[in-house]
């Protein structure tokens, strides 16, 4: 068994009760708090044209400054995933720049969010997490300019994130079309394995090799291709990401799950019982929308709060593999797993 990088002899994930994108607020509830909340601009505001705001759940807000150029504006930041500082700063600010990415754009501008238990954890190895942060944000050719900074009793880091897309070519939730193959980006299998760590230390390197990949190439792959629709996978799961776009798009997603790809070592975590509470309250909230003839552990997979997770494109991409379609709506169905 190896840690990573990890020296400081400190196991970060245990000073969080959850880890990563699995300790986001359950879809569900998010949805219901949100629900009617004001989106437009203040009476007598100038403003430019909201292209993509609350609706749908997309990764991403877009402005329209212009004709060619619309601003996305996003932020994401979770509790420590590994316990190396440094893979998780670079775990985390990879995470935020996805959701750029997920919508078709180029990150221009990154501010860090830090909160830190300076009272338990030496705040020397906070400079780790920038330090990991910052790298990322070099690879992604995006500026990192200062940032914000609290004392917090769980360690807390990630992004704010400005990026620049064409309004006339973005990525969204509500666009996707029946006849469409659905490609994936990344293996799933992330949160089993991330859990598995927090409770073990046991290091997976294809899963940190997986979240600390961009998903830049895939983006400007889809934007290439002429795709419409795309978001990425993280703490919804596939399934809930899925489905979010199937009912903003009015369409219904068949996934074949023989064709999804998994991080080595997934089954096995979810054979030992390492399934975080954030998959279980995913796959109960589609499952209301869900037809499936397959087995609850594999379902359980395809509902697993990723973190860092790759683009569900609607549409081909060479070289990631399709793994379902979209076709007509079936009623109250969004999703059918095969």
């Amino acid at each position: 068994m190896t840690t990573g990088t990890n020296t400081s002899g400190i196991r970060l994930t245990q000073f969080a009760s959850g880890g990563g994108c699995a300790c986001k607020v359950p879809p569900g509830e998010l949805e219901r708090v949100v629900a009617g909340l004001p989106t437009g601009p203040s009476a007598g505001m100038a403003t430019s044209e909201l292209l993509v705001g609350l609706e749908h759940g997309d990764d991403a807000a877009a402005v329209r400054l212009d004709g060619d150029r619309a601003v996305l504006a996003t932020t994401d930041f979770f509790t420590p995933v590994v316990d190396d500082a440094f893979e998780w700063g670079r775990i985390a600010a990879t995470n935020a720049l996805s959701d750029i990415y997920a919508m078709g754009g180029e990150p221009l501008l990154a501010l860090n969010l830090l909160a830190w238990p300076r009272d338990k954890i030496p705040f020397d190895l906070a400079r780790e997490v920038l330090r990991g942060g910052a790298e990322v944000c070099r690879e992604a050719g995006a500026h990192l300019a200062g940032g914000h900074s609290i004392d917090d009793p769980e360690p807390k880091y990630g992004l704010a994130v400005t990026g620049l897309a064409d309004p006339d070519l973005l990525l969204r939730n509500d666009a996707a079309r029946p006849g469409t193959p659905l490609t994936l980006t990344k293996p799933l299998g992330l949160g089993v394995l991330n859990n598995r760590h927090k409770a073990t230390g046991e290091w997976n390197e294809q899963a940190v090799a997986v979240m600390t990949t961009l998903n830049r190439e895939a983006s400007r792959a889809a934007v290439a291709a002429g795709a419409r629709a795309a978001t990425d996978v993280t703490g919804f799961g596939l399934l809930g990401h899925l489905h979010k776009m199937a009912r903003a798009s009015g369409v219904t997603a068949i996934v074949d799950a023989a064709a999804v790809p998994y991080v080595d070592g997934a089954r096995e975590a979810l054979r030992d019982g390492f399934v975080p509470g954030g998959s279980r309250r995913n796959l109960d909230w589609v499952r209301p929308h869900l037809d499936a003839s397959v087995a609850e552990d594999e379902l359980l997979l395809l509902a697993d709060a990723q973190t860092s997770g790759g683009l569900l494109v609607a549409g081909e991409l060479p070289g990631h593999p399709v793994i379902g379609e979209l076709v007509a709506a079936k009623q109250s169905t969004t999703l059918v797993v095969r």
